[in-house]
């Protein structure tokens, strides 16, 4: 029976279905709904690890037990699991391993639109693209027949529009869950130099026959038509094309990116008069095709920045296509902002009024950035707030260490930002670092972490003790603060900066948005003492607006938080 799936639905079917007995990634949109389907079969392990190196290794160990496995990561997961990726080529597998890594074209939820297809060439692995979710299943389950047969691991890539969109998938049910021998093997495994530089030559010998193997699979497959133009396209762009010319043209569709088939394209190629590559992101395809000697035509035309559409296509090529839907009334902006009642907000405000520079992590907590707060200073990867604020303060010495500070979320601290502090209480500057404690992994939809108390099932599991950890590593003072509570956090802000060693402070509360928290009685703004002053409007909360020159909360949004309260001089919030 068919049915319809979101691609990242698609793919834990498919791996589920190809025998899958493990998985372990780290939330990262657009990727993480994939572990999320997973952990909902009882007959495999699914965890939710610190970081995505931490999967990968763990994937690693499961797939060298003899199981079959699998970790999910977007993009910028990817850099963080790097490490293990491109020794896990050296190695190889003895049950098969998967790594899903989602790609996000345009930027929707990512501070970069790096392509991951380079991680495939760079480290020799093979990569797998589907175009649809029936192929996110097709391709997933193969997958593991594939890295058995081929002693390797293997990149399954999607991006933003293949994760979250619907098509028709038909399982065919699961197969393959039996456990392979363990046998013990130094030589193949243990990665010190003198093993290593015997696997280097395995791993070009692979390369070439995966190569080979790429030129007649089912990954790639020609659909002849018209002769004129002749398309190589992969992924999101295959559907593209096809929307466009249907079968006036003819297509080469690579859903094997990496290693692309020599023989296949040089074919296509001489059966059409001019040849065409459309590719997201960057030429990687197109590239390749010319170091083949032949003559195409690709970048001159679509862009190397952003998603593509129906209409990118058709307009490069010059050809018709259906006018977009359009609004006819004005649309106003929706610019992304923290919810009404986040716990960030007043910690936010209190940075911004005492005009702390602030080194800003990955998380919702990002938004600070936006206006009205304007509260960050930088923002980079995981981590990086802690690791940064270290470098700010070593260049400029004590006047920073005086008005700078990090901001992390709970679980981008576990993920990376616990390496950073121990680099901090090492070499000794005076930082402080702010934990943004929301008690769960907020932007990409609530998922548990190590400092929640849950597993990823929503069983009760080992919970970190944030202040105990910080002490662990040599930070002596550790305060928490709530904040909803503006002269609170101020206090402890202007306090810990002031001490000459290093501090954290720990802000403290759950996520509005959280089942579990109970709200409070919306609050209303008396217009007879509204001054009109707009300091409430600071905050940038979405409840408050101005009308008819006094300020107004919305009942409907408000969560009874009080920030705003403590912000009026005039007592109209009550």
């Amino acid at each position: 029976m068919k049915q319809l799936m979101i691609g990242n639905e698609a793919v834990a079917a498919g791996l589920y279905d190809g025998g899958l007995g493990l998985v372990s990634s780290y939330p990262g949109t657009p990727s993480t709904e994939i572990t999320e389907f997973l952990a909902k079969n009882d007959g495999i392990h699914s965890e939710w690890a610190p970081n995505e190196k931490v999967a990968a290794e763990v994937a690693f160990g499961a797939s060298l037990a003899g199981m079959r496995a699998a970790c999910a990561m977007k993009h910028v997961g990817l850099n963080v699991a790097a490490d293990p990726l491109f020794t896990l080529s050296y190695t190889g597998v003895n049950g098969g391993l998967v790594i899903c890594v989602a790609d996000d074209p345009a930027m929707h939820s990512s501070q970069n639109e790096q392509d991951s297809r380079h991680y495939a060439i760079a480290s020799k692995v093979p990569m797998l693209e589907p175009s649809d979710s029936g192929e996110a299943y097709l391709f997933a389950k193969s997958a593991f027949e594939l890295s058995e047969k081929f002693d390797t691991p293997v990149l399954l890539r999607t991006c933003t529009r293949i994760a979250h969109s619907q098509s028709l998938v038909e399982r065919t049910g699961r197969e393959g869950g039996s456990i392979r021998e363990y046998v013990k093997n130094p030589g193949k495994y243990i990665m010190m130099p003198g093993n290593a530089k015997k696997r280097h030559p395995v791993v070009e010998e692979r390369t070439a026959a995966l190569a080979e193997y790429a030129n007649d699979c089912m990954y790639n497959r020609v659909e002849m038509g018209g002769t004129e133009i002749g398309i190589i396209t992969s992924g999101c762009s295959y559907q593209y094309v096809k929307e466009v010319f249907g079968d006036s043209v003819s297509i080469l569709k690579i859903g094997m990116p990496y290693p692309l088939p020599d023989k296949l394209i040089l074919d296509f190629a001489s059966k059409v008069d001019k040849l065409y590559v459309v590719e997201e992101l960057d030429p990687i395809i197109e590239t390749y095709v010319r170091s083949l000697g032949l003559s195409v035509v690709g970048k001159e035309l679509f862009p190397a920045v952003g998603e593509f559409s129906q209409k990118t296509v058709a307009d490069a090529f010059g050809v018709h296509s259906p006018a977009s839907v359009t609004v006819d009334a004005a649309v106003p902006a929706r610019p992304p902002m923290m919810c009404a009642g986040c716990p960030h907000r007043g910690m936010f405000y209190a940075l911004a009024k005492n005009r702390i520079t602030v080194l800003g992590d990955i998380g919702c907590y990002t938004l600070g950035a936006v206006p009205p707060l304007n509260a960050l200073d930088s923002t980079l990867c995981m981590g990086a707030s802690v690791s940064g604020l270290h470098g700010f303060n070593c260049a400029r010495g004590r006047e920073a260490e005086t008005h700078t500070v990090a901001v992390i979320g709970d679980s981008t601290f576990i993920h990376s930002g616990i390496t950073g502090l121990i680099n901090i209480s090492y070499n000794a500057t005076n930082s402080t670092v702010i934990i943004l404690d929301n008690s769960i992994t907020g932007m990409t939809g609530h998922q548990q972490n190590p400092t929640t108390g849950y597993n990823i099932k929503g069983e009760p599991a080992a919970k970190v003790d944030l202040e105990a950890l910080c002490r662990a590593v040599g930070i002596n003072r550790v305060r928490v603060v709530d904040p909803y509570d503006i002269a609170a956090c101020e206090a402890a802000v202007k306090e810990e900066l002031a001490v000459s060693e290093p501090s954290v402070i720990i802000s403290r509360r759950p996520c509005v948005l959280l089942k579990y928290v109970k709200t409070l009685p919306a609050l209303a703004v008396d217009p007879e003492k509204c001054k009109s002053c707009k300091r409430c409007m600071g905050l940038g909360c979405p409840a408050i607006s101005m009308k008819d020159g006094k300020a107004r909360i919305d009942n409907t949004l408000c969560v009874g938080c009080g920030v705003c309260k403590q912000l009026c001089a005039f007592d109209a919030i009550n």
